[in-house]
């Protein structure tokens, strides 16, 4: 399992409660047992990440009452049920009110193995969705992750928009620390499988046999997960790392993808992350299989082509941060701008993520600078120097951006303030935050 679901075991008798948490623990799952339906309450939630096994008969509230408690916060619980000899009509009674199964004493233990698995299968599923709903709520939140406004960063998600809508299986290419996998997700966001299963799996995360296995099975009995291609059926599989496949598994894979149809049933995104310079990921897979995969592409911008994306994401993530640890943000100077401006940034997003983070410890301590990050990063780089040769006007006008763009965050669009301490008059402000499309409503709250 790749993570062990929660088993909560409510029965008012304590050798029973014992027996059944030691028989589903050795299979692999995380029991808590409660004496009550009471006191199972205080703990089971509308989000309890797992199923619930309890008996029929108890003193107090018993399992039917509090099956219907159970069903009232989130009906899509699984609970078990326990009945007695001569229980059976109670346990139909309560299948019709939303019981996942019923057990019969004395029972077999693999009986409720096999019950456990299929349910705590069906909450995964339950709570993953739930997520991805979530994500979706306020209109594509997952687009609105992916940060910048840069000609680069625009064609990405208008690419993503287009694509998302489309039936074919997709290829994302870009360096390392690009952000592929959140482009992976926004794909399946946009598209009409939102909302279906999104299911990942790291090609280099495994050995050939566990890959296949974990992608295609048969899995192992004790396993509560499907084959990655059964497990994502109706919605989107993504292979990260797909250059790292074995022939055997670009074989099987490629039967798989044949055996799906026109349109395909379920979506296969596959992530690319050769970093050589004379090797693609279609030098790494078989042809069949490579134009299968790319008949639809998307290639991420690496950070150094996005111009002032780059300030707004180490803004960004500078707050965060702060936040995090409690202190401001650091102020990053015209220079030290244009330095992050410069950098070759070879990692990328997640490099710069690391810069802003070790910014912040700096700016807690008092101490260090933004250029000497930079430095012991990219020990060739001087500070003079520019990777694209932009001009001096580019610089300025992005410090200056950044600079509007920081002072409305702080103040939460206070014009006012933001016009006294950058002694800015207001028409003068006016016309710079429509020349950088800022928009006074973006920093409200």
């Amino acid at each position: 399992m790749p993570s062990a679901m929660k088993i909560a075991i409510v029965d008012d008798e304590k050798d029973m409660r014992q027996s059944i948490s030691q028989w589903l623990a050795l299979s692999g799952y995380d029991t808590e047992a409660f004496p009550s339906a009471e006191d199972a309450l205080k703990v089971l939630g509308p989000e309890y990440p797992g199923i619930v096994v309890t008996d029929i008969k108890m003193p107090g509230m018993d399992g039917m009452q509090f099956l219907k408690k159970l069903m009232g916060s989130d009906s899509s619980l699984p609970v078990i049920m326990i009945t007695g000899h001569g229980d059976v009509p109670m346990a139909v009674e309560a299948m019709r009110v939303g019981a996942y199964d019923f057990l019969e004493k004395p029972f077999n233990p693999d009986r409720m193995n096999e019950l456990a698995k299929k349910a705590t299968l069906a909450r995964r599923m339950t709570l993953d969705s739930r997520a991805l709903r979530r994500e979706l709520s306020e209109g594509g939140q997952l687009m609105k992750k992916l940060i910048g406004s840069s000609p680069a960063m625009e064609r990405l998600k208008e690419d993503i928009l287009d694509l998302g809508q489309a039936d074919g299986h997709v290829l994302i290419e870009g360096e390392t620390g690009t952000g592929k996998t959140l482009v992976a997700h926004a794909l399946h966001a946009v598209g009409s499988r939102a909302g279906k299963k999104f299911v990942l799996v790291s090609c280099a995360g495994f050995d050939e046999d566990a890959l296949i296995k974990r992608l295609f099975g048969p899995m192992n009995p004790e396993d509560s997960q499907l084959p990655a291609v059964e497990e994502a059926r109706g919605g989107t599989l993504v292979l990260e790392d797909i250059e790292a496949l074995s022939e055997t598994a670009q074989g099987r894979l490629l039967n798989h993808i044949n055996d799906d149809g026109t349109p395909p049933e379920t979506r296969i995104v596959a992530i690319c992350n050769m970093q050589e310079q004379d090797r693609t990921c279609e030098d790494a897979l078989r042809s069949d299989l490579f134009y299968r995969l790319a008949s639809l592409r998307i290639t991420v911008p690496p950070l150094r082509q996005r111009g002032e994306d780059i300030l707004t994401l180490f803004t960004r993530f500078g707050e965060e941060f702060s936040d995090d640890y409690g202190c401001e943000p650091p102020q990053v100077t015209a220079q030290e701008a244009a330095q992050l401006l410069q950098a070759p940034w070879p990692g990328n997003v997640r490099q710069l993520y690391n810069v802003a983070e070790r910014a912040v410890l700096q700016e807690r301590r008092g101490s260090g600078t933004i250029a000497s990050l930079l430095m012991s990063d990219h020990q060739d780089m001087q500070p003079v120097m520019t990777t694209e040769g932009k001009p001096l006007k580019e610089y300025v006008e992005a410090f200056e951006r950044m600079l509007i763009d920081n002072t409305m965050r702080r103040h939460k669009g206070s014009i006012a303030a933001v016009m006294e301490e950058l002694c800015l008059p207001r028409r003068t402000l006016n016309e710079k935050m429509a020349k950088y499309g800022l928009q006074r409503s973006d920093y409200l709250g």
